[in-house]
């Protein structure tokens, strides 16, 4: 843990920060512009969360929608049931809210129309303890942490989710159906340009990588297997240009900088860089802006990224806004489309923190709301905005 000193002198500097650009976005208006939905995880009827958004970011609870699935909670999980990022998604391109059911090993489609999921729809992910998404264009890919793990890839259609026949990989791990949090695969993302499935294997400190054809298909039987320059890789994210991609590497809280080339081997084009918090495993970006969910001691981190790709942290102590007391267990963290927002899933807490993002890549707080199921031995995990 973080200690008191060092809490102090990053609160001094967040605040200080955070008050000099507070006035960046001047909107008063209190009229929905948004929405974050929010996932519960319960393992007795997993439920979808929704929250209107308004134009200061602040939230206000708009309904709840089961899943018609099951949360999941991975052994010996200490804050977050799924251990993954993108369990959770939002595209904008075809207004589907996707969510996981860890528990019951589907996945599950929702029109979103304003505040309202409308047309649930819940499909089989051919494996066990689902646990990320990702989409790009008309493709989504879920990941399935538990057993020998694989992903399998779906066509996005005015219906729902249709599955791609030939598109199921296996990742070859040998997890039990509920995996180990240590060993439980970290995300699966597609690259921008539609080229490379990517998948983060946290026990085997490996990034995998699946060229894709053009229609979507892998087009190799087995992953190309990259040993990741920092250990415990988690999160992926990628920059403005799409040409760079960020893995948030847990055991030390670092972020190294890669580049995806078409035979699925990464090239480093920066070391790992290190937050000096505890437990980095969560990354979004606003921007040229990213921010990082340390569980470890309840931190966001800030880095930036130049024109010239070189990433940095925001200020001298990695933090983008003060610690709080009252968030703990940070976990997942989404970002609104047009960058001005993140949200931040507090899981000890069992609730959501909303940031305005400043032009120094500061965050100030806008909002709190509570009442979402807090971890005990299971608890809420995955978030989206729009």
């Amino acid at each position: 843990m973080i200690g008191g000193s060092a809490l102090a002198t990053a609160a001094a500097a967040t605040v200080a920060v955070s008050l000099a650009s507070a006035s960046q976005y001047g909107t008063s208006g209190a009229e929905t512009s948004g929405a974050v939905f929010v996932q519960g995880n319960e393992l007795n009827g997993n439920t979808i969360h929704v929250f209107a958004r308004d134009g200061q970011g602040k939230l206000k609870p708009a309904g709840t929608y089961a899943t018609g699935g099951r949360g999941g909670d991975q052994a010996d999980a200490p804050t977050d049931s799924l251990a993954s990022q993108g369990s959770l998604v939002y595209d904008d391109a075809s207004g589907m809210l996707l969510s996981v059911n860890a528990g019951s090993g589907t996945l599950t489609s929702f029109r979103v129309e304003g505040t309202t999921l409308k047309h649930r729809r819940i499909i089989d992910t051919r494996g066990e303890f689902p646990s990320s998404i990702a989409v790009r264009g008309k493709v989504a890919y879920v990941m399935n942490a538990g057993g020998e793990g694989s992903v399998q890839g779906f066509r996005i259609t005015t219906k729902g989710l249709a599955p791609m026949r030939g598109s199921f990989r296996s990742l070859g791990l040998a997890n039990e159906d509920v995996p180990r949090f240590d060993t439980s695969p970290g995300e699966v993302e597609i690259t921008p340009d539609g080229r490379s499935l990517v998948v983060t294997t946290k026990g085997n400190n490996t990034v995998e990588v699946f060229p894709l054809k053009e229609n979507g298909l892998p087009a190799v039987a087995e992953p190309v297997v990259n040993k990741s320059a920092g250990n415990v890789p988690f999160a992926i994210s990628f920059d403005r240009s799409g040409g760079r991609m960020l893995v948030a590497e847990a055991e030390k809280s670092t972020v190294t900088v890669y580049q995806v080339q078409h035979n699925g081997r990464l090239k480093v084009l920066q070391q790992p860089l290190a937050n000096g918090q505890e437990v980095l495993c969560w990354l979004e970006r606003a921007g040229d802006y990213f921010y990082g969910g340390n569980t470890g001691n309840s931190t966001v981190a800030g880095y930036r990224m130049d024109q010239h790709g070189r990433l940095a942290l925001t200020n001298e102590v990695g933090l983008a806004t003060p610690p709080s007391s009252k968030s703990q267990g940070m976990i997942d963290i989404a970002v609104t489309k047009d960058a001005k927002f993140v949200y931040v899933q507090n899981a000890t807490s069992g609730t959501v923190d909303g940031f305005r993002v400043e032009k120094n890549g500061s965050l100030t707080k806008v909002t709190t709301t509570g009442g979402l199921p807090a971890f005990a031995e299971s608890g809420m995990e995955g978030i989206a905005a729009m």
